[in-house]
Formats: structure tokens, C-alpha cells, sequence
């Protein structure tokens, strides 16, 4: 509250002032809110920076050492706060930096505000020192782009940024500033976007829809719902819990809409996709009726797309028409935000159970109990499982930390096996699949939400990816919790070379640094622990520890993950082994 009367006055202060198009930016960026800000600076966004000195004590700016960690960490920043990352990068390789991140938020949908600078209007076009294109270059990764040349631009194109990235569908929006509208001089003006022409992001529920949706539902004998992340970003995770409940409906998850739902709520049976539950996957096959709240059909949830669901009638609630009938065929789409759509499917359905079809997901979840999960939580082999090491993770946090993961074996493990009781506490890179994405996330995680424990499980590979962030977390003393479960092996990639190609591990195999010597050269306090009997305790003092950490577990090199559809197959083609 003091932080926004604060803005206010300076903004009240500051308008209809000649100042320059750089001071304009940051007093924008305080208008929509911004408290947080990483980047990092160089020649053609010096003049922003600059204009960043005289605010410092109303933003804190995070310098990563990297643009990539800097926009994932605006990612795991927006993740678990809900407002939207705020990114700088300078021109040229600052701006080309950021497109993995980009793209990455393109297609998790996560709100995100990215400005670059620019060379110089009349040096456009001419190949100048750091040049590039970034509008061309990022146009497909991003939700909208905009160039500004001139210092009247900045408030309006600011104000449409914020609105576009955080409305509707969430997205990353990027500007692109030129150095000399940085510096020119105008007279400041700001106003919020509350909308514009040809923009629908919120469309209106249409109720013939619902009323045509719950009557499939009302008479469903074996229906089933899947969620995704729409429903953490549209805040609707109580009235999936209300409608679930109603209904008796099993509800299953995509890693992105994991913790939308608690883990151990009743009604929750899991995992989808391929390396998802047994049920959840096997019985997509045999509902009646499919429910897809807040989901894109994503290829990793569908497997072979000829063969998913086609014996069920499809409900498709989904707030970006792009989505509907994209890869799944629908007998009712109701667009809309999906808080107001289940708060009004609720309405019209009917109170029911179906006892008999929960027993059939708790039946195959004994099956991958006696055939996976006992071993990997509970092993009997001398070597360390990624699994037990998230159980032990599960019982010293009791389901309340933010769980962020990387991209591989650990990644679908840790989805697997966290426990999670409030929303917004698993960050992952989904549709992208991200390798490098989990540090810097973790650190912005942390700072979008210091007051959780936030934990970030990481391979071995992905954590070389973008390493040099531990330098970033030990300036900030940002207190992250990291685990690597070290297989030596980029993971996931040899499990496929040992299913599907003969076991020819062709460039997997890694040959690692010494992590914790390379943990404490940035200051940041590391161990490694490598036999059962010690794994207990070094968590304990992770936890303990007031600060950042680092433990690296050393695991089975050669552990698989199952359940797994294999690519091409159907969902109920799912191999336990």
C-alpha cells in the first residue's frame, strides 16, 4: 500500500512534466505497479538505466548474468505472484537472448513485459554496432510487439503492453525502444489500457452452451474432466473444487495445471500424458463424457490424436477460440473465462456420484503402485531414486513449497510424486520444454512469493545450462533450495536411446564438474550426498540453512521412468516397463 501511494504521488508529480522518454518508462512501469525488474543493461537501454538510479528505492532491480536467466526468472516471478515479469535487455544480443524465454512464455502462457533497446532511429536499417531486427525476430514468440521511435509513444505503448500481457489469454509482449527516443524530451501523460478495437480477450459465457454441456454431464454414466493452467490463471481453482465435488467427477491434470487441485483431494486421480498416471491415461479411452477445463490437447496429453477419446463426447471449456477444435474435435466449446464458466456449469448440473468409475482409476492406480511407485519411493537397490529423494522433499515441506523443475527425467518425477496443497506451487517449463529454465526461475519464484520455501530440483544437464545464476543468487541471497539428482546422464534422452535405439547412448553420458566446489567458488553454501542413510539429515540441514543452498544427490544412472506412452502410440497403449 505504501509502495502504491508512493507511485501515485510521483506519477501525480510527473504529469504533463517534459522529461525523458527514459524517465517516462520507469514512471509507466511504476504506474502499472512494477516493484521488480531483471535484466541486464548495456549501450542501447543505458539511458533507461540510467533514469532506473533515481527510482531504486521503489524497484528492485535484479541483475542476472545472463538476458536468458533474466527472462526465465521473470517467468518463475510471474508464476507464483500473478503480476506480470518485467524484463530489460539492451539491443543486438541482449534482445536475441531473451527468445528462448519468449518463447517459452509464448506457449505456457505467462504474462511477461520485455523491453530492449535500440539503436537509433536513422541508424535503423544501416547493420549499426548491435543492431537486430528483434521485432522480426520476435513477432512469432511473442503475444504483441511494438517498435517505439519516439518518446510520445512510451506511456501508450506501456500501458497496451501491461493490458495485453496480463488479459485474456496471458502472453509475453516485447518493445523495442530506439536510443533516441530514450533521450528526447515530451511532456508525460499516463493512462491504464482498459481495452481497445479489435481486441476480445474475456469472450462473453455463452449460456446455451452451458446448458447444452451440463446436460451431457447430467447424463453421463463415465465422465471425466482434465484441467490445465487456464485454471490457475483465470483464479477458478475453487470452482473446479466445487464443481468436482457436485459431480463426483475424476479430475485429472496437465504439469502445467498441477496444484490447481490438492494433490491428495479425493476426486484427484493424477497425472496425464506421457509419462503421466496409468488411469488417467488408460481410461481417456473409456469415459463418456470428456470435460477439458483450461487445456490445449497438447500432443504430450493426447499421444496419438486418431485414437484419444474417440468414443467420448468432448466439452471444451477454453478462454482462446485458437484452441478449440485445434487438435480435438468438441461437441460443446464454451468459450469464456474459465472461472465464470464453472461457476455457471455448476449451476446446471446436477448433484451426483459415480462411485463405481472412481473405483476403476483407484483400481490401475494399485496396478502402477505394485509395479512402479513402490519401488521408486521405497527402493531396494543400494543406489539413491530420484523418487524417494521428492518423497523425503514431500515430508520435511508437508506439501506447502513452490516445487520449480527443469526439463527431463527428474522434471516428470517430480510432477509425479510432489504433494502440493495451495495453487501456484508448481513452476516447470511445459510446451517449450526449456532445459536451463529451472535456476533462474527458482530465483524469481523466490522473490515473486519470499515468503514460501521454494525448492528447485534440477538435472545435472539442465543446471550447466544456465549455472552462472548462482551468481545472481548469492547477490540477491535469494534463500532457493536446490537439489540436483545427478544421473551423469542427460536422462531423458538416454532413456528414449535405451527403449528405442539399442541402447547406443550417443553424446548422454556427462562428465561433470565438481558441483559443490563450483557452488562454494559463488558463495553459495553446497554438499553432496550420496548413500540412503545420509539423505535425511543433509535435507534437513538444506532447510535449516538460512539462505541459499545447494544439494546435490547423486542418483541411478540408469533409471527409467514409468509409466510411459511411447511416441505415436495411444495413451492406452501405456507401458509400466
Amino acid at each position: 500500500m505504501i509502495m502504491q501511494t508512493l507511485t501515485l504521488e510521483k506519477e501525480v508529480e510527473k504529469r504533463n512534466e517534459t522529461i525523458t522518454g527514459a524517465e517516462a518508462v520507469i514512471l509507466s512501469l511504476l504506474a502499472e505497479g512494477t516493484d521488480t525488474i531483471f535484466g541486464y543493461p548495456g549501450g542501447a537501454i543505458m539511458p533507461i538505466y540510467d533514469a532506473l538510479y533515481g527510482y531504486l528505492d521503489r524497484i528492485h532491480h535484479v541483475l542476472t548474468r545472463h538476458e536468458q536467466g533474466a527472462i526465465h526468472a521473470g517467468q518463475g516471478f510471474a508464476r507464483v505472484s500473478g503480476k506480470p515479469g518485467v524484463v530489460f535487455a539492451t539491443s543486438g544480443p541482449g534482445a536475441t537472448n531473451l527468445i528462448t524465454g519468449l518463447a517459452d512464455a509464448k506457449i505456457d502462457s505467462t504474462p511477461l513485459v520485455c523491453i530492449t533497446g535500440q539503436v537509433p532511429f536513422s541508424m535503423l536499417g544501416t547493420d549499426a554496432f548491435q543492431e537486430t531486427d528483434v521485432i522480426s525476430l520476435s513477432m512469432p514468440v511473442t503475444k504483441w510487439n511494438f517498435q517505439v521511435t519516439k518518446p510520445e509513444e512510451i506511456p501508450a505503448a506501456i500501458a497496451k503492453a501491461f493490458y495485453i500481457a496480463t488479459s485474456g489469454r496471458p502472453g509475453p509482449v516485447l518493445l523495442d525502444i530506439t536510443k533516441d527516443a530514450q533521450f528526447a524530451t515530451f511532456s508525460f501523460d499516463y493512462k491504464k489500457c482498459q481495452g481497445f478495437r479489435s481486441y476480445n480477450p474475456k469472450p462473453a459465457v455463452d449460456i446455451e452452451k452451458i446448458k447444452e454441456a451440463a446436460e451431457l454431464i447430467n447424463n453421463a454414466k463415465r465422465p471425466y474432466l482434465l484441467f490445465g493452467q487456464g485454471v490457475i490463471l483465470s483464479h477458478a481453482e475453487k470452482e473446479l473444487a466445487a464443481f468436482v465435488e457436485k459431480t463426483g467427477i475424476p479430475a485429472a491434470w496437465t504439469i502445467l495445471g498441477l496444484s490447481a487441485l490438492p494433490t491428495d483431494h479425493p476426486l484427484n486421480v493424477g497425472m496425464l500424458g506421457m509419462h503421466g498416471n496409468y488411469g488417467p491415461n488408460k481410461l481417456t479411452n473409456e469415459c463418456d463424457v470428456l470435460i477439458a477445463v483450461g487445456m490445449r490437447f497438447d500432443d504430450r496429453v493426447t499421444g496419438k490424436v486418431d485414437t484419444y477419446a474417440r468414443q467420448a463426447k468432448v466439452i471444451h471449456l477454453e478462454i482462446d477460440p485458437a484452441e478449440i477444435d485445434k487438435n480435438i474435435q468438441t461437441e460443446v466449446a464454451v468459450l469464456g473465462d474459465a472461472k465464470e464458466s464453472l461457476q455457471l456449469l455448476n449451476e446446471y448440473c446436477h448433484a451426483n456420484e459415480h462411485a463405481e468409475w472412481l473405483e476403476r482409476f483407484h483400481e490401475y492406480s494399485r496396478i502402477e503402485y505394485d509395479k512402479v511407485i513402490r519401488d521408486e519411493l521405497n527402493p531396494t537397490k543400494e543406489g539413491l531414486t530420484m523418487g524417494e529423494v521428492i518423497r523425503r522433499v514431500n515430508d520435511l515441506t508437508d506439501g506447502d513449497a513452490v516445487v520449480v523443475t527443469d526439463v527431463g527425467q527428474h522434471q516428470m518425477v517430480a510432477c509425479r510424486y510432489a504433494h502440493f496443497k495451495k495453487s501456484k506451487s508448481n513452476i516447470t517449463s511445459g510446451g517449450l520444454g526449456t532445459m536451463g529454465f529451472c535456476l533462474p526461475a527458482a530465483l524469481g519464484a523466490k522473490l515473486g512469493a519470499p515468503e514460501r520455501e521454494v525448492v528447485a530440483v534440477i538435472g545435472d544437464g539442465g543446471f550447466q545450462m544456465t549455472i552462472q545464476e548462482l551468481g545472481t543468487i548469492f547477490q540477491t541471497q535469494a534463500a532457493v533450495k536446490i537439489i540436483i539428482l545427478n544421473n551423469e546422464f542427460l536422462g531423458m534422452v538416454r532413456q528414449w536411446q535405451q527403449l528405442f535405439f539399442d541402447k547406443r547412448y550417443s553424446s548422454t553420458e556427462l562428465v561433470n564438474p565438481d558441483f559443490v566446489t563450483v557452488c562454494h567458488g559463488f558463495g553459495v553454501e553446497a554438499t553432496r550426498v550420496s548413500k540412503r542413510e545420509h539423505l535425511d539429515d543433509s535435507l534437513k540441514v538444506m532447510f535449516e540453512h538460512d539462505g541459499p543452498y545447494l544439494l546435490e544427490v547423486v542418483v541411478e544412472k540408469e533409471d527409467n521412468v514409468f509409466p510411459m506412452v511411447p511416441s505415436g502410440a495411444s495413451v492406452d497403449e501405456i507401458r509400466l516397463e
